[in-house]
């Protein structure tokens, strides 16, 4: 089997933990300060807040922006649901936006059809690493005197005109979740360049507490804390954040191992007629967290036939991004997203990790060949 998706870890990884455990700081210590810091550098940005999840993170952001109930915030449709739910866990009201047709991101046009006198935020998604149109995205925000919450769950290490996902928008959360380039397992990394922003993440990340752990630790056991804010416990452990420096330290070459097996796919799918290979806008370098493809109108099988047939040859495979305005929860908002719905139902993930080689990206390709030349036992897609 060729998996979809995996984690790339080391013997580094392996001895940064082992020292954190044998240290007994295990939260709230030494290592996540310096991967708080590293990650900011990554970023390009003054400050890194290190939580519990990129969910625990935008809920954060949300809470400290004072976005709630009575609000709305404009939100693709086409994304992890997490992105819509995080809104609906502060109160507030997610009003979804149809995509691009050809990159999948946010349609800045139908972000500015949607806003209303009730909209606070906008919250654009960088969809499985290629980063939003973020320029036009706060351009809009502006005029129209919005906050700006970047989704960059996928998209650490991605790039905009030279410029790090990260160090646009005014706050951008990332994800640290198991399928992303640098994981921790779990996990989520806040970035910002507004030092009151950050001071007022940490304290509601740890119950609102004035003082961080690391600071009470090497300050006079009578400099009480005060718990200036209803905070939450959304922190991320030493534990992790020991693994994080590792994988911060080998992004690099993550990313250059992804973007070979991503060049091989390319070329692999630029005549192909039944499979739309991804679309990459000049000056956009996306991570290449996930390879997504699209089943051309006229393909000679169905989605999921191509999804079984490739799995029953020993290739893994997800359906491509999902549209959130039909899951159960948000059907009743009634949402008219076209592309989003058409992008959802014909969109599949090839396998894109680290670790993978050249041999398996031509392996998949050979594949997915055989299966589309083979005879449709399934209706083909109308």
């Amino acid at each position: 089997m060729i998996a979809f998706s995996r984690p790339t870890f080391g013997p580094e990884e392996e001895e940064a933990v082992a020292a954190v455990i044998r240290s007994g700081w295990v939260v709230g210590g030494p290592r996540l300060a310096e991967f708080e810091a590293r990650f900011a550098e990554r970023c390009g940005v003054a400050h890194a807040v290190g939580v519990s999840s990129w969910t625990a993170g935008a809920f954060l952001v949300l809470k400290a922006l004072g976005i709630g109930p009575g609000d709305e915030v404009i939100v693709p449709s086409l994304t992890f649901i997490a992105s819509v739910n995080v809104i609906t866990h502060a109160g507030a009201t997610p009003v979804f936006a149809d995509v691009d047709p050809l990159t999948f991101n946010v349609d800045p046009e139908d972000v500015a059809r949607k806003i209303t006198p009730r909209t606070r935020a906008l919250l654009p998604v960088d969809q499985i690493g290629l980063p939003c149109d973020i320029d036009r995205i706060l351009a809009i925000a502006e005029a129209h005197k919005l906050q700006v919450i970047q989704d960059a769950a996928c998209a650490i290490g991605s790039r905009t005109h030279d410029r790090p996902v990260g160090s646009m928008a005014p706050v951008t959360v990332f994800s640290l979740q198991a399928r992303k380039v640098v994981t921790t397992g779990e996990g989520g990394m806040i970035v910002t360049n507004d030092a009151a922003l950050a001071e007022r993440l940490c304290r509601l990340r740890h119950q609102g507490m004035s003082i961080t752990d690391f600071e009470r630790h090497g300050g006079s056991p009578t400099n009480f804390e005060s718990y200036p804010d209803i905070g939450y416990n959304f922190r991320i452990t030493d534990i992790q954040a020991s693994v994080g420096v590792c994988q911060l330290a080998r992004l690099d070459a993550m990313l250059a191992r992804r973007r070979r097996i991503a060049q091989r796919y390319l070329a692999g799918l630029a005549s192909n007629d039944a499979i739309a290979p991804p679309y990459v806008p000049d000056g956009l370098e996306p991570n290449w967290q996930s390879f997504q493809v699209a089943v051309r109108r006229g393909a000679p099988l169905s989605r999921v036939a191509i999804m079984e047939a490739l799995h029953a040859r020993g290739i893994a495979t997800r359906r491509g991004v999902m549209a959130s305005h039909l899951e159960p929860p948000y059907l009743g908002i009634g949402a008219m997203l076209p592309h989003t719905e058409r992008a959802a139902a014909r969109c599949l993930q090839l396998p894109m990790h680290s670790s993978m080689t050249e041999a398996e990206a031509d392996q998949v390709l050979d594949a997915l060949d055989s299966v589309l030349r083979g005879k449709p036992e399934c209706r083909a897609v109308s």
